[in-house]
């Protein structure tokens, strides 16, 4: 048996989340505050018994940050299993309570918790008249958590995430419309009895975060050799152990009996008598060791000792790297996890939040490679770019933020089996931050991936992991294979892909009179440009209908679409690392400054031949500028991924061209005038087209006005 889906309806940052999960492992992947942490809550509240209790705990901190008003609304979380094991005991249990029954047994069952107002609340709110809005608030006006219940419900059938399902069993709020029925079985399932508890058939450990685990190592509740041997002190056999308890027992009266110890405590005796009187002083008192003589509390007082380096000397956790403490904590949980497993249960769950803290690369990597545990469904949330490599993409989860909304999305929905075996190999083969992106550059060679963040980073002053991009080199022009991730029914962020459309910038016109290399250069130049059309009609079909995709062409290359955006002298001045003679280097500056792109485009491409692309773009990239033209296509994919852009992200890059232009000697009146303008803008006193003129006027020079004005 294992978790198939999580259903989250208003619970903390969620309005709604619908998570799908397999057998096996799976990965969660989200950034900062995107509610991963909240999803293994849900989970545990449902299934580990130390979380039980909370559910009668609930508060209004625990409803959807995104309601106007919590009063009124009702917080769900749905847990669906798949493939209900057979046995007698697992079928009886959820026969009657919580399964669905499928050809005469109970293949999927459904476990549900509903938070919501107790039945005189809903009672009320059914009997008001649609649109009753002063009605609606007077009675939420008196609502308060105490008029809440937490009611278990099974064999539902329903997509709770389906906000009409949502209105027709809570209600409209915004048009006052309720049910007047307490409980719709056939949607919301039945009510579960108190003596339902799944937590008691199940193996269920969570590992939680690594974040201090010395101090968890410390404390008798939270440590997990602690945990460990008191599992394995309850089996230790009464008479196996009486030696060892005849021992304790021996070492500690002879502590006791040493002379020096004996006359410390009568010292103390007679101190206190004197200080305190015979009434007030203390009927017993002695000074022995705390070594227990039972096996559980003696079991309490040992500790773990590691030798983490060659020198082979064992220190405590507390000596340990952070590294090599975190590996102890999460072997000892995997342990804990493993004995549990023993017991008779019908399924095994392990949930681990966060394991990458300060463990080294490969350790992640092997680690979670190898973490595959025979009837276990293992559920783990990860930042780490080396863990997710080792993820099947049809196993993950991956959660983002859109204008405070959190969402879910499931990258492989809908895609045919060998679309997942190309993602799945591109990720195996290229460790890529692609499935944590905000929003994703996608490019097709070093070129770009060299000198894209260069230019953002001189002429806005802002990088591209500021404005929440991700640059993703494909170096190849298979954009499909990845591109595909991005759609409304798998991962909703921007994607803008870049590439070439290699159009020919000579004359491909074939001449009885052209020499051998000539005619060869006019074959390639003419299958590049009908390659590029191809390319050019391909991307165009993927991108039509799809909001969260778009595709930009460089006319010709990269190379040669920098040049002919302005930036000659930028080119020029690199000479020098490109070539050695000065011939050389006279004919191509020449070249370079003619005009003409039949010269210019042949002698860049030249010199990124001669020397390699990549190291080509690395050379350029030193002479990178702030005042360098950025290609109107690149700034079309860059402002496309960044959609919305934000007033934010417009004022700091006004701010940066005015530091620069300070920098150089500009006008000071000037400069304080529009930072002036700047600050208006950001408080709603100027929109953009009065900043974006101000600028103009003020500084009518700078590089950044000609990106403006296509805004």
């Amino acid at each position: 048996m294992y978790i198939s889906r999580l259903q989250l309806v208003n619970y903390r940052n969620f309005a709604q989340a619908d998570v799908i999960f397999k057998k096996g492992v799976n990965t969660i992947i989200g950034e900062n505050g995107s509610g991963k942490t909240n999803i293994l809550r849900a989970i545990r509240l449902l299934l580990d018994e130390s979380m039980i209790r909370m559910i009668y705990r609930l508060d209004e901190q625990d409803f959807h940050r995104g309601l106007k008003d919590w009063r009124g609304h009702w917080l769900i979380i749905s847990l669906e299993f798949s493939e209900v094991s057979e046995h007698e005991s697992v079928q009886s249990l959820f026969l009657h309570n919580a399964g669905n029954i499928e050809g005469g047994s109970v293949g999927r069952a459904t476990y549900n918790l509903l938070f919501r107002p107790k039945a005189a609340i809903r009672q009320a709110l059914g009997k008001l008249t649609p649109g009753d809005l002063p009605g609606l608030a007077s009675i939420r006006s008196k609502i308060e958590l105490d008029d809440y219940e937490p009611v278990f419900t099974g064999k539902s059938s329903v997509n709770f995430c389906d906000p009409g399902i949502y209105r027709s069993v809570v209600g409209d709020f915004d048009d006052v419309v309720f049910p007047e029925g307490l409980h719709d079985a056939s949607i919301l399932g039945g009510i579960i009895p108190g003596g339902f508890s799944i937590t008691r058939e199940i193996s269920f450990t969570f590992v939680q975060a690594l974040r201090d685990v010395v101090a968890d190592f410390q404390s008798n509740r939270t440590n997990p050799l602690l945990s460990l041997l008191k599992r394995k002190s309850g089996e230790i056999d009464p008479v196996s152990f009486e030696p060892i308890s005849a021992k304790v027992k021996d070492l500690n009266g002879a502590i006791e009996a040493l002379p020096d110890v004996r006359t410390v405590r009568s010292d103390i005796r007679e101190t206190i008598t004197d200080a305190a009187g015979e009434t007030y002083s203390p009927r017993g008192l002695s000074i022995r060791s705390d070594l227990s003589d039972e096996a559980d509390r003696l079991f309490q007082s040992l500790k773990l000792f590691v030798a983490e380096n060659d020198e082979l000397y064992e220190g405590g956790i507390h000596e340990l790297s952070l590294g090599g403490a975190n590996l102890i904590y999460l072997t000892l949980k995997l342990l804990e996890f493993k004995y549990r497993s023993r017991k008779e249960s019908f399924a095994n769950f392990l949930l681990i939040e966060e394991p990458e803290a300060h463990i080294h690369t490969h350790i992640q990597k092997t680690l979670f490679d190898r973490l595959n545990y025979a009837d276990t469904q293992v559920i783990y949330t990860t930042h780490s770019t080396h863990i997710s490599e080792v993820s099947n993409v049809e196993n993950v989860n991956i959660l983002g933020r859109d204008a405070g909304r959190c969402e879910v999305f499931q990258p492989s929905q809908d895609l045919k089996p060998d679309e997942i075996g190309n993602i799945q190999r591109y990720l195996d083969a290229v460790r890529s931050n692609l499935l944590f992106a905000r929003s994703v550059l996608l490019v097709e060679g070093d070129a770009e991936e060299i000198l894209v963040p260069i230019l953002v980073k001189k002429v806005f002053g802002l990088s591209l992991d500021e404005l929440g991009i991700s640059l993703i080199n494909i170096r190849s022009t298979g954009f499909e294979n990845v591109a595909v991730l991005f759609h409304d029914r798998r991962i909703r962020k921007r994607c803008a892909i870049i590439t070439d459309l290699d159009a020919a910038f000579i004359d491909v016109v074939e001449d009885a009179l052209d020499l051998e290399a000539d005619k060869n250069r006019k074959k390639k130049a003419r299958k590049a440009a009908k390659v590029g059309l191809e390319r050019q009609i391909a991307l165009n079909t993927l991108c039509d209908g799809n909001n969260w995709l778009t595709v930009h062409f460089a006319d010709h290359t990269f190379e040669v679409d920098f040049v002919m955006a302005g930036n000659v002298a930028t080119v020029v001045s690199v000479l020098n690392d490109v070539y050695k003679d000065a011939p050389t280097i006279a004919l191509a500056k020449k070249e370079l400054e003619s005009g003409k792109i039949e010269e210019y485009g042949t002698r860049v491409l030249t010199m990124a031949n001669h020397v390699g692309k990549g190291w080509f773009a690395i050379v350029l990239g030193k002479a990178i500028h702030a005042d360098v033209k950025i290609p109107d296509y690149l700034l079309d994919a860059i402002f496309q991924a960044h959609l919305p852009v934000s007033k934010e992200t417009f004022a700091a890059i006004l701010t940066y061209r005015l530091r620069l232009i300070g920098e150089a000697g500009g006008d000071e009146i000037e400069l304080g005038k529009m930072r002036h303008q700047i600050e208006q803008y950001r408080v709603d006193k100027l929109d953009f087209a009065g900043v974006r003129a101000a600028m103009l006027m003020a500084f009518p020079a700078d590089t950044i006005n000609a990106i403006l004005a296509d805004f």
